[in-house]
């Protein structure tokens, strides 16, 4: 008797799945730039504005651009795993992402919100031709991760405890899953990891 799919799939693929999941772009974008947002607003309620700012141009309206291609068949999946399907969402998030950046500067944000967000963009510039010129699918996923892992270690310093290992673990479930390859997802670190490592501090 032949063996389903779903026989196949084995505990360390749903842990990899929920990874995924969970600590997916748009969740962790959001989430880093509350944390900054909270950080360095100098009230609550400016926290709150220029977070949500941020966070819509940069990973609320993006994930919702994708989810409405999605529903529409425009791409297989809220994850974009065929590569060459991610021109456009790619597209769409540098100028959202860019968007914000501006609309930002005009509200009067923190520096270091400012500067943030600036980096994403910055990430995405050097990522966006890797994937259209290069043919080459370099990890979302890991470039994410490994940034907020970096801008939580600069602003807490605390934060290197457990987000590094999270970072980690994100990369690990691209690969489990067979969506990219370990180069994919190092190169992929790399990219998220100088961008707010190197021009973060330099721009905040």
């Amino acid at each position: 008797m032949a063996t389903s799919s779903i026989d196949r799939v084995t505990p360390a693929d749903r842990v990899a799945r929920l990874l995924t999941e969970i600590l997916s772009p748009a969740v962790l974008v959001a989430t880093v730039l509350f944390a900054v947002a909270w950080a360095s607003a100098d009230s609550p309620v400016s926290a709150l504005v220029m977070g949500v700012i941020a966070a819509a141009a940069a990973s609320f309206l993006p994930i919702a651009y994708i989810l409405h291609g999605v529903r529409r068949g425009a791409w297989t999946d809220r994850h974009v795993g065929v590569r060459d399907q991610r021109t456009l969402p790619m597209l769409v998030c540098l100028g959202s992402t860019a968007s914000g950046t501006l609309a930002l500067a005009a509200a009067g944000a923190p520096r270091d919100l400012l500067a943030l967000i600036g980096c994403m963009a910055a990430a995405l510039v050097v990522a966006i031709p890797i994937t259209l010129f290069a043919r080459w699918k370099i990890s979302i996923h890991s470039l994410v991760a490994a940034g907020t892992a970096v801008t939580f270690t600069v602003v807490f310093g605390w934060a290197l405890l457990f987000t590094w290992p999270l970072a980690a673990a994100v990369g690990w479930s691209r690969v489990r899953l067979g969506d990219h390859t370990t180069a994919q997802v190092l190169a992929g670190a790399l990219v998220g990891a100088c961008a707010t490592g190197l021009l973060y501090p330099a721009l905040r």
